[in-house]
């Protein structure tokens, strides 16, 4: 009786993927075509987008200088090895 049942499911399970193999390999149909008022709406979300993306790279640049500043300035005054900036560096 167990025998029976688990070849039928090993059974199963052997030709679930070839029923549904067709149906797993289907394309999806090509969107529709955008009007102007549509690439208009996509040109505007592009653009806030970026700019979103440019002002959070300038904040995260300000962070990190105060955060390099305040580096310098805890190194500086513990008596450690001062940092050495690039211009002094290039001379």
């Amino acid at each position: 009786m167990r025998g029976a049942i688990v070849a039928a499911i090993c059974a199963a399970m052997i030709g679930a993927p070839l029923v549904l193999g067709g149906s797993l390999w289907a394309k999806l149909p090509a969107p529709p075509p955008m009007d102007d008022a549509q690439k208009a709406a996509a040109a505007a979300k592009a653009a806030a987008k970026a700019d979103a993306a440019k002002k959070g790279a300038a904040l995260l640049g300000k962070s990190q200088d105060m955060v390099a500043e305040k580096y310098k300035k805890m190194h500086s005054m513990k008596g450690g090895p001062a940092m050495a900036t690039p211009a002094a560096a290039k001379k």
